[in-house]
């Protein structure tokens, strides 16, 4: 990697975007039902997993990338799925033991978990606060029963809101999704009332995602299908901009593409992956990006559970991807990420990562078609309108 260079073998590496933090993110591949949007390497089981069994193959994969990234501290950890709701307080407190041994901890780090609002999974807010997690993230997708149906939901709209009432009452820190665009019968009227309701009850932070037709799902089915409409262009792009008016109106403003928070209250987990930072992926179909001494590393594992496992305990890792990334994938990926925040990228950084000066006559071009807005400090973010189009302005400045 470019002046990257290997300290003592305890040390970590310097990198251009160290200071973006060091993520661990967990995932826990089991869900009761499967979503039928969903495109994540979730599966469902007839019988529940051996819990104990998992947390030793855990134990052991994090140790492998703690040999592979010594030295670093821990700023945010994500338990991610799937639905990891599921899974024991204890579960959780072993697997984050484990971390703590493999790594330093940061003081304020941050420790997130997904969660169903089903009141079964809710119930059990209290263990997990009690194992270390500091912030739950309630996938709650819609506040509108008929749509929660559609959508394959397995609660209704006051389960959900009762699961945020406890999650209240638990942590400091909650965020919970919605999805938007899901039926062309979503009128703006609709999603504006919605979105205030959601509001009222969210405290600092919301993820507000459009709903997408993801290769290999049921919903991609239907659609082909003749059996499932969706939004056009025209009234998603209608849903967006109520979306950004009414939340900055309420002091949650956009901080990424679909990401709201009060300022200060923004997912430091997220952030890491937004501003390239390091991140190692445990667990089934795990992501993560590695600065090691051969470079900066692109890692992914294997994406069935018991293969995973199996592969865990005879191997110590289960990585299916460990791939050398070279300076123009990281200036790519560095694009790709950093504009999707409303801060955008620093030109210096891209420099650093890809070897190369952003191309200025594109940059001009992008700004005087206002897409692209230079910053204080230098740095380059997208419009609002550049947002929209994100992919065709990152393949501009990448070509």
């Amino acid at each position: 990697m470019s002046g990257a260079a290997a300290l003592a073998p305890t040390s970590p590496i310097l990198h251009p975007t160290a200071a973006a933090g060091f993520a661990v993110y967990v995932h826990w591949p089991f869900c009761l039902a499967k979503c039928p949007y969903c495109d994540f390497n979730s599966h469902v089981r007839l019988q529940p997993p051996d819990q104990a069994r998992y947390v030793a193959a855990f134990r052991r994969e994090i140790a492998h990338r703690a040999a592979l990234a010594p030295g670093r501290t821990v700023t945010s950890i994500f338990f991610g799925g799937g639905t990891p709701s599921l899974m024991e307080g204890r579960t959780v407190g072993a697997i984050l033991d484990a971390i703590g041994e493999a790594w330093a901890i940061d003081p304020h780090c941050e420790v997130s978990l997904e969660a169903n609002p089903t009141s079964v999974e809710a119930g059990r807010f209290a263990d997990f606060r009690a194992a270390g997690v500091n912030r739950v993230s309630l996938g709650v997708q819609a506040l509108n029963d008929a749509d929660l149906k559609a959508l394959g939901r397995m609660h209704s709209t006051q389960e959900a809101l009762d699961a945020v009432a406890i999650a209240r009452k638990y942590f400091e820190r909650y965020s919970f999704d919605l999805i938007y665009a899901r039926s062309p019968h979503q009128t703006p009227d609709l999603w504006r009332a919605e979105l205030e309701l959601a509001i009222s009850h969210a405290a600092e932070h919301l993820s507000l995602y459009q709903l997408t037709i993801e290769p290999d799902t049921m919903f991609e089915r239907l659609f082909k299908a003749g059996k499932l409409a969706v939004p056009d262009h025209e009234a998603g792009a209608a849903l967006y901009e109520i979306t950004q008016e009414i939340t900055a109106k309420h002091g949650l403003p956009v901080y990424e593409i679909s990401n709201h928070a009060r300022p200060g209250a923004e997912c430091r987990h997220n952030l890491v992956y937004w501003r390239y930072g390091e991140y190692a992926g445990i667990g089934p179909g795990a992501h993560g990006r590695l600065v090691t001494d051969e470079g900066r590393m692109a890692h992914s594992t294997e994406k069935r559970p018991e293969a995973w496992l199996e592969r865990v305990e005879a191997e110590g890792q289960a990585l299916v991807e460990n791939e050398r990334l070279n300076a123009e994938a990281q200036g790519d990926e560095y694009l790709l990420m950093g504009l999707r925040l409303v801060e955008g990228i620093d030109p210096a950084v891209f420099k650093a990562l890809s070897g190369r000066a952003l191309n200025e006559r594109r940059v001009t071009s992008l700004v005087l078609d206002r897409l692209l807005v230079r910053k204080p400090g230098g740095t380059l973010a997208c419009t609002p309108e550049g947002a929209l189009v994100l992919d065709a302005v990152v393949a501009d400045l990448a070509a």
